[in-house]
């Protein structure tokens, strides 16, 4: 353990700070395809029923029409988080119908990419900007790429903690800047270790075969509509994913909150030439925002994310210049097809205890050699992460990818044992201890035990993906939500609908204007 994580945890178990470990927040987004009793894309607009998926605050649409997102509020206990994850899960069953939610991270079977309805919101500008945004995703990925779903676990800090850390080092800087130093820190060694990560959770090993499009592929068949690589983790997050020339080159370097500014701001103002072929504009319609590298900063296909919170018309870059970073946001993970909302209590104990540890610990500067050598990591973990001997790089010479992990959780522990006393529980350790077993024995993996689950019932992805989606469904259709929770989401949705029609009623200038605002940032009034 390093003297610096030492010192900290001891700082931290003082009676006088233990209580700042319960004040951070914790928030989940889900996303899961609208699929028909057949297992097939919902061909179905978003539902009325469940509001406007513009300014509806916890139930939206992300890249196509039927891929639902789930977006909790933030509470400070990831128990509390997945409880409201499972009320909205819930809701929206009830109004569903007889569509289903995909179970899995990579799509069920497609249809041709004509039939992939890119998501709509309204005719107001706003509404206009997020549907050109995703028509530029198509033109670029693909459509069937928009079609992936994934867990993202947003992670904060008390700002208090932050405070009690920057007395403890002397650190002269403010508490902003500090704190957004930390976030950065934290994002350093999470590339670090977040190979870890795909080992343990990750759970999308094989994918139908029409999703590739023809595309050449080094994959395995495992059936008819099944391909699959053997001792793979997580193809989402393999080069089948989100992956182009464009952005290869891009890497926001996390040394420095303006380093990771200034590696963005120059993606969405420099021109891509093959984009630039393309145009923004086809028969006078817009089929993308920009021809730049990125249209806009989420484009940026990142693991993890340095976040705050953006006010309307505001730009993520913007929001971080002024306020700096309030939160990270976690992007690789799978979901989990074994769990109804996705994810489980346990996951979130164990990367609540990993995140501590990641902000905790040392985290130097990551040179060119060294984010190279994370991202290769990465990608082994992902293709072949349960291949038995599997070495992985760091500075020191290689190691056993399971060597290294059981190294990790022993340097953990520590953190666990904290978050735990803080509570009186030991749930944390628990998690801990849940990994440990699937590094003694890779079948004990959400991966392996999709394969093993594939392979025990004819091998089809698409089968299994439908049978554990009904599973799901009945759970859900078995646990309707109660008369408050009808009443609370059927507010929500009222006025999400009402605020949506009150946006297109606002006399407002011409879409071209508006996009030049935007790409100018000048569209945020404290800005």
């Amino acid at each position: 353990m390093s003297n610096l994580l030492t010192r900290r945890l001891a700082l931290l178990a003082d009676d006088a700070h233990r209580g700042l470990l319960a004040g951070g927040l914790r928030g989940i987004e889900r996303e899961t395809l609208r699929v028909d009793s057949a297992g097939h894309l919902a061909a179905t607009a978003h539902p009325a029923a469940l509001g406007s998926a513009l300014t509806h605050p916890q139930i939206t649409t992300d890249y196509a029409e039927a891929l639902l997102e789930f977006i909790t509020p933030a509470e400070h206990d990831i128990g509390l988080t997945l409880d409201k994850l499972d009320g909205i899960h819930r809701y929206a069953y009830s109004r569903l119908g007889d569509e289903l939610l995909w179970s899995q991270s990579m799509p069920s079977q497609l249809p041709g990419e004509q039939e992939i309805q890119i998501a709509w919101y309204g005719k107001s500008n706003l509404g206009m900007l997020k549907h050109v945004y995703r028509r530029g995703l198509a033109l670029r990925y693909g459509k069937a790429m928009q079609c992936i779903a994934g867990i993202h676990y947003n992670y904060s800090l008390d700002e208090r903690l932050w405070r009690v850390l920057a007395a403890d080092s002397g650190a002269k800087a403010a508490p902003l800047a500090y704190q957004s130093a930390s976030y950065l820190a934290t994002i350093r060694n999470f590339r670090r270790y977040s190979w870890l990560l795909m080992y343990l959770f990750g759970a999308s090993p094989a994918l139908s075969s029409g999703f590739l499009r023809g595309a050449p592929h080094q994959l395995q068949t495992l059936s008819d509509d099944t391909l699959y690589l053997p001792h793979a983790t997580s193809l989402r997050m393999s080069d089948l994913g989100y992956q182009n020339d464009a952005q290869s080159g891009l890497r926001p370097h996390e040394n420095s909150l303006d380093d990771y500014v200034a590696a963005l701001t120059k993606a969405v103002n420099q021109a891509y030439p093959p984009y630039a072929e393309l145009g923004t504009k086809r028969d006078g319609e817009w089929i993308q925002l920009s021809s730049n590298v990125l249209q806009i900063e989420n484009e940026y296909y990142s693991t993890i994310r340095p976040k705050r919170v953006i006010r309307t018309g505001e730009r993520p870059i913007q929001a971080l210049c002024l306020r700096g970073v309030q939160y990270i946001e976690v992007r690789c993970l799978d979901v989990d097809p074994f769990e109804p909302v996705g994810i489980s209590v346990a996951t979130g104990r164990f990367l609540d205890a990993f995140l501590l540890f990641c902000a905790l610990d040392e985290s130097a500067a990551i040179s060119e050699q060294q984010s190279a050598m994370y991202t290769e990591n990465f990608a082994r973990t992902v293709k072949e992460g349960r291949r038995p001997g599997l070495t992985l790089r760091r500075d020191d010479g290689d190691i056993g990818l399971r060597d290294w992990g059981r190294e990790l959780l022993e340097r953990i522990a520590p953190v666990a044992a904290l978050l735990d006393a803080q509570r009186g529980d030991t749930v944390h350790a628990d998690a801990l201890a849940a990994q440990a077993a699937k590094l003694a024995d890779a079948d004990a993996t959400p991966s392996a035990k999709v394969l093993a689950e594939l392979r025990g019932n004819g091998g089809s992805f698409a089968d299994f993906g439908l049978r554990q989606s009904l599973r799901h469904a009945a759970y859900f259709r078995a646990h309707p939500p109660t008369p408050a929770e009808q009443a609370y989401f059927g507010e929500l949705a009222a006025a999400s609908l009402a605020e949506q029609d009150a946006i297109e009623r606002t006399p407002a200038g011409s879409f071209d204007d508006y996009v030049a605002a935007y790409r100018a940032s000048t569209l945020c009034p404290h800005c």
